[in-house]
């Protein structure tokens, strides 16, 4: 069922929690969310070549508060704050409302699927082997303690006139353990010889709740 289902989705109501916090009527829902996925498209854009987890957003009643969590928070904030002041003032014109953001650090980045895959793309896109840099991305999992990984790549792999699809993984996940822990992202790496099409999915651990 997992193969079909987002891991994530599967698990929001148990130990899993939504990426948006807000409530809206039917009146004002369409309006709310079009300000949701704007203000993530902007951090996307603005962000670019960052590795970034998950983008928090909570809306309250006339402020937006935004939070981002990544591996290199400096990147963001820049010296002295002033790349930070400086989001913050494009999303408050960009959306029409007071936008704070607020940068947290990913304490174990090898273990967030996000951030694995960003690297993962980011070193096929700089025309490394594929195997080699999945290869790799396992390996840095592994030592975190990770219990399981699984990355799947396809599409023209090295520039193949067939398009196929390859699956690396190491480690055993229970399918059907709502539980476990499983984190999960998908991205596409811009190659030379075409689109691939990238899927983590990295097994950290259970989480017991009564």
């Amino acid at each position: 069922m997992w193969h079909k289902v987002s891991p994530i989705s599967f698990r929001i109501p148990y130990i899993k929690t939504w990426k948006s916090a807000w409530y809206a009527g039917k009146k004002w829902y369409k309006g709310i969310l079009s300000l949701d996925l704007k203000a993530r498209a902007i951090l996307e854009k603005e962000l670019t070549g960052i590795p970034l987890g998950d983008v928090l957003v909570a809306k309250n009643q006339d402020s937006i508060d935004v939070v981002v969590y990544t591996a290199k928070s400096v990147l963001i904030l820049g010296k002295t704050w002033e790349n930070k002041q400086k989001i913050e003032t494009l999303l408050t014109r960009k959306l029409g409302l007071k936008v704070t953001l607020e940068v947290r650090d990913v304490k174990n980045p090898d273990l967030n699927a996000k951030i694995v895959w960003f690297l993962v793309a980011n070193q096929i896109e700089k025309r490394m082997p594929y195997k080699r840099a999945i290869k790799q991305a396992i390996a840095k999992t592994m030592e975190k303690w990770a219990k399981w990984i699984k990355i799947k790549v396809g599409w023209r792999l090295n520039g193949a006139e067939i398009a196929r699809k390859e699956t690396f993984k190491d480690g055993n996940i229970p399918t059907q353990t709502i539980r476990a822990d499983i984190d999960y992202a998908t991205i596409r790496a811009e190659t030379v010889y075409g689109t691939l099409g990238l899927k983590v999915w990295i097994y950290k651990w259970d989480i017991y709740k009564k």
